[in-house]
């Protein structure tokens, strides 16, 4: 009779400087099978120095703890990346901060969680995120995603400013069209393309650029506008 093999326990580290919440999380995490909290510290330098003495395969941390109570848990995320490559880091926020999300996986997704505090409540999702990123996997809160979304949809591109005309114009520019195409298309004059091709390199600061550059420069501006196809 063959004994099924048990799975490998997950050692832990939790940094957090809140007393509540960290005797929270490690009262979490103690009740869970396969998962070992190994130790728990309050601010970054003890972090770090912990991580080299207990040998974690994940490190818990929030966002932000002494010394400086800014974004020390994304710095130490990003110092574990170098020093401790297969150690995963689950990051915790109080709320929802784009930049620091970024900043998280600017140097890859993989081992790298950010959750929010509010989904302590929920022991499944903390620890299924610890999970995952010891395999190597990566976890972002769906808050933090649609935050992401309404700040990509809220950003203002030089391309807004053109009429309707214009970005029809420029629509069909990207589209590979020479100025007489785009006028047979439009039903518009030769002269009235070019018109309004120089107005919009005028409005998209593209006046001074080569032609064959600055018609290049205006397509990708549209093709990157969070508006275009609209």
């Amino acid at each position: 009779m063959t004994t099924a093999e048990s799975p490998t326990t997950i050692k832990v580290l939790l940094a957090e400087d809140s007393y509540i919440v960290r005797e929270g999380v490690r009262a979490l995490l103690d009740a869970q099978d396969g998962l070992d909290l190994v130790g728990t510290c309050e601010d970054l330098p003890t972090l770090l120095a912990s991580v080299d003495e207990l040998e974690p395969d994940v490190v818990i941390t929030d966002i932000r703890m002494p010394p400086d109570q800014t974004d020390e848990g994304v710095r130490a995320a990003q110092s574990l990346r170098t020093t401790h490559p297969d150690v995963g880091v689950v990051v915790l926020s109080q709320y929802v901060e784009e930049g620091y999300a970024v900043q998280l996986f600017e140097q890859g997704s993989g081992g790298r969680a950010y959750l929010l505090k509010e989904r302590l409540g929920d022991v499944e999702e903390l620890t299924d995120a610890v999970r995952e990123v010891a395999r190597g996997g990566s976890v972002i809160d769906p808050a933090v995603v649609d935050s992401l979304i309404a700040a990509k949809t809220r950003q203002r591109s030089p391309v807004d400013d053109l009429t309707e005309r214009e970005r029809e114009v420029l629509s069909h520019m990207a589209g590979g069209s020479n100025n007489r195409t785009i006028a047979e298309q439009l039903v518009l004059s030769p002269r009235a393309v070019e018109k309004h091709i120089n107005s919009i390199f005028s409005k998209l600061g593209l006046a001074e650029e080569t032609d064959s550059h600055h018609r290049v420069r205006a397509v990708l501006l549209y093709l990157g506008s969070p508006s275009a196809g609209q």
